[in-house]
């Protein structure tokens, strides 16, 4: 295996928590090469987190972890600047390794960037996610890519796995075990992506409104001609998965869709 090149685990903890109405940093924590803008502040008292990476992207030996806690009342959204770049790797792989904890009355978006995996890269990710209780919100909207079409790098990846457990009150509400391995896979055929070289996973919480939320997510994917998805109510919300050809198609899509409930929507 090889040695993470910044020589320890590269990390990030945040703590968000509600001072007379609005939203506020109360611990940050992190490691090379991360960091995070200023918080942006929201309309509705909440703040956006923006992470910084100061380095060309994911590489061989990498070990990350994330830690995400949301304190009552707090409304949080966590956004990535760039694209993650998961490069070539001789023998070995990288992983992060993410946990996030919303307490009761408060909110989470999670809305990175989309993920590049080049050539010969192997990368695992594992997400657990503890939500208090009913009035915990959380949003999750991720797009993995197929590599670096335009250099000819359609699912050359070694593997991409991607492992995300969502808990209320303690009791497993949603699971996702993603494990793409192209030598072992059609990826391109049928029940893979079937000539489709994006996707992207979207979670939420059930809304105030869930018949008319899944209602209006179906309108958008049949509106959209550029892409194919649908949308599957689980026990304690909604998973989407849509198949595009572009980032770009796929980002602005899941905005609209993101865009139908505001980090606030919970069901009281």
């Amino acid at each position: 295996m090889a040695e993470n090149q910044f020589g320890k685990v590269s990390s990030l903890e945040l703590t968000a928590e509600e001072r007379r109405g609005e939203t506020i940093l109360k611990e940050v924590r992190f490691t090379a090469p991360y960091k995070i803008m200023q918080p942006f502040r929201k309309r509705d008292g909440g703040i956006q987190v923006m992470l910084l990476a100061a380095s060309a992207g994911i590489l061989e030996g990498d070990r990350q972890k994330f830690q995400i806690k949301v304190k009552p009342g707090a409304k949080l959204e966590f956004l990535s600047q760039s694209y993650d770049k998961i490069h070539p790797m001789a023998a070995g792989s990288a992983r992060r390794d993410i946990l996030i904890q919303v307490a009761s009355h408060a909110s989470l978006a999670y809305h990175p960037q989309p993920t590049i995996p080049f050539r010969d890269s192997a990368f695992e990710s594992r997400m657990r996610v503890e939500l208090e209780d009913e009035t915990s919100v959380f949003q999750l909207s991720e797009i993995l890519s197929c590599g670096r079409a335009a250099r000819g790098e359609r699912f050359a990846y070694r593997y991409y796995r991607n492992y995300v457990e969502i808990y209320r009150a303690g009791r497993l509400i949603y699971r996702d075990n993603t494990r793409y391995e192209p030598d072992l896979f059609e990826m391109e055929g049928m029940g893979m992506f079937e000539s489709y070289t994006h996707l992207a996973n979207l979670f939420f919480t059930e809304p105030k409104e869930p018949d008319s939320f899944q209602k209006k997510v179906r309108e958008l994917l049949e509106e959209d001609w550029k892409t194919e998805g649908g949308i599957t109510r689980a026990s304690g919300g909604f998973a989407v998965r849509i198949f595009g050809r572009r980032a770009q198609d796929l980002e602005r899509l899941s905005q609209k869709i993101c865009g139908l409930l505001s980090t606030s929507d919970r069901r009281e």
